[in-house]
């Protein structure tokens, strides 16, 4: 039965779209396969010839590589002979991709370079005329790069990524990524048991920043009484939530009598210096399941992992900039705390996420409401659901659901 949409638009999300695998499958088809540019990674990742990682386009295992020339390729990571996977390594460096069950190899071009027993043994056996090794590369992704960020798409028609973004996303992700070469600084992976989009909304939300998450508000780093605004790009597909601390007089004296009754044994955890012009924190998310984040003086990649209707895996890329005073780097390392699998916020999220999916199937029938605010677009505050109705505005216009 096809999936029906209420009359009330993107004020109401039917409940199915967490847990039917028919919507699914299409997401993958119709979102991750189609017209999006999908992050992969950053290219101070593979910095030399022939370093590569394993990462992932939707559901779909790549691998992010250079060659020799300097050019960054994506590949499926799937041998076209048998289709087993290439890489099993997280990352390394090599001269030639190398199949592990019956050792094709592949240029770092992706071209196919050789194999054993190609003419059989002794004058016997061997590949047909009809084999061709022009005809059995890796499959190879359109890539494109922005300022040490790395996106790849199935689509060859895609728009250019600068236009992807409109100006205010672009503005807000070269806010960050502003040319200034990007360093890792640490990684990790978690999973989550809730639907990808459930992740993707969730940092579309401001309401639960400072109601879910005890430690953002006790400790004055977002609150719902700060300067904050929700900007929504025109097609709504991407968004990103500002909040810059600024207590009056009044409300720095409270904060002090708070602080008095739970204070921190270590405050460097919560210390930090302004970096940019626009916010203390900002948490941008590039559809479809990307979330820069700017929090404090941490700065994160979490690459959502699509892993079935009831599973997520998030990628977490922490970085900095490799020309930073080497204190600055270790103000982020001890701030990734906050925000890491078993941070003191993002734990938060993973619960919440979890019995949220539990609630789309045990009443599969049901909707959310998004009431809060009007419309799609931008907004000078965050009593809004603007953000989340935005997406789903894109979305069922992607997934062709009316």
């Amino acid at each position: 039965m096809p999936l029906q949409w209420s009359k009330k638009g993107t004020r109401r999300v039917p409940s199915k779209i967490y847990t039917c695998n028919h919507v699914y499958e299409k997401e993958l088809s119709n979102i991750f396969r189609g017209n999006t540019w999908n992050y992969v990674g950053l290219s101070s990742e593979v910095e030399k010839p022939g370093d590569y990682i394993q990462t992932f386009v939707g559901d779909v295992p790549v691998i992010l590589i250079r060659d020799r020339k300097g050019t960054l390729n994506v590949f499926v990571n799937r041998c076209p002979h048998r289709g087993a996977k290439i890489c099993h390594n997280q990352k390394g460096n090599t001269k030639v991709l190398v199949c592990p069950y019956h050792e094709w190899a592949f240029s770092l071009e992706g071209k196919f370079s050789g194999m054993p027993f190609r003419k059989g043994i002794d004058g016997k056996g061997g590949m047909s005329e009809f084999f061709h090794s022009t005809e059995h590369s890796l499959q190879a992704l359109n890539v494109t790069e922005r300022h040490g960020v790395v996106f790849a798409s199935f689509s060859y028609d895609i728009e250019p990524f600068d236009t992807y973004l409109d100006p205010v996303m672009l503005s807000y992700f070269d806010r960050v990524c502003s040319g200034r070469k990007l360093k890792v600084i640490g990684k990790m992976q978690h999973k989550v048991n809730c639907n990808w989009k459930l992740q993707i909304e969730n940092v579309k939300d401001p309401f639960h920043a400072a109601l879910l998450h005890s430690f953002f508000k006790n400790f004055g780093i977002w609150r719902s009484d700060q300067k904050t605004s929700v900007k929504v790009c025109s097609s709504g597909k991407s968004s990103v939530l500002v909040s810059t601390a600024s207590f009056t007089k009044a409300e720095t004296e409270k904060k002090a009598e708070k602080k008095a009754e739970l204070s921190l044994l270590d405050q460097r955890l919560i210390d930090h210096q302004r970096e940019y012009e626009h916010g203390t924190g900002a948490i941008m998310t590039l559809f479809p399941n990307l979330i820069l984040l700017q929090q404090l003086n941490c700065l994160a990649m979490r690459h959502v992992i699509p892993d079935g209707t009831d599973s997520c895996i998030k990628i977490w890329t922490f970085f900095g900039y490799e020309d930073e005073p080497e204190e600055l780097t270790k103000r982020r390392l001890l701030q990734a705390n906050l925000l890491g699998p078993s941070g003191l916020v993002t734990i938060d999220d993973n619960e919440i996420l979890a019995v949220t999916q539990e609630g789309a199937k045990g009443s599969p029938d049901s909707e959310i409401v998004l009431e809060a605010g009007v419309g799609e677009s931008s907004e000078d505050h965050m009593m809004t659901e603007s953000a989340i109705r935005g997406f789903y505005k894109y979305y069922r216009g992607v997934m062709n659901l009316e």
